[in-house]
């Protein structure tokens, strides 16, 4: 893989699509592309799960990564599913994500998104993290029945905001997204380091 690009590891087309509009094609000084990879799910912090896939993204790879690692936090349930939302998800859905908070007066939540970035197999791994506060809901949107549900977005609802993320047109979820603070950090950390090269 040439120096010039990144490679995004993942598979969903969400994300990527996501990714690209939020840093734009040559966003952080290099192309983004993308591969999926299947990287081993260590059990651990969002941030012990970051650093293992990235590291692991690395090697395969054997040139610069970007890898992403998304959690949802119930505050009622102390921080689960945290990073294990996936499988949470997978197996109870978006109603029975939010009916784990039935007899929990507290319904608030963190949307955390974790990137892991390295320059190679043996480098570093630097983490950039965005985290979005805000309320766990019953599932609602798209408003758009044909657009696909992605993820557990029918059931955040972003502090200070009405609707969910699914709810919501993709550009302005973009301009507040747990993934944008992230790849906004991302990016600024890029670019200084790209002028003081």
């Amino acid at each position: 893989m040439s120096k010039a690009t990144v490679t995004f590891v993942t598979g969903n087309a969400n994300k990527l699509r996501e990714v690209q509009q939020i840093l734009g094609a040559e966003g952080i000084g290099k192309a983004i592309v993308n591969q999926k990879v299947d990287l081993e799910e260590v059990q651990g912090t969002l941030n012990d799960v970051t650093i293992a896939k990235t590291r692991k993204a690395a090697e395969i790879i054997n040139g610069p990564v970007l890898v992403e690692d998304t959690g949802l936090e119930f505050n009622g349930l102390k921080g689960l599913p945290g990073p294990y939302i996936k499988w949470f998800l997978e197996s109870l859905g978006n109603q029975g994500l939010y009916d784990m908070l039935y007899k929990f007066e507290d319904k608030t939540g963190r949307a955390i998104c974790t990137f892991g970035f390295s320059e190679g197999p043996g480098s570093e791994v630097l983490l950039f993290q965005g985290i979005v506060d805000g309320t766990i809901v019953s599932p609602r949107g798209p408003k758009d029945s044909s657009k696909p549900v992605f993820g557990w977005n029918p059931i955040f609802e972003p502090k200070g905001y009405t609707e969910t993320y699914a709810e919501m047109d993709g550009e302005q979820k973009n301009a507040i997204s747990h993934r944008y603070v992230a790849l906004m950090k991302l990016k600024e950390f890029l670019e200084k380091r790209a002028e003081s090269a």
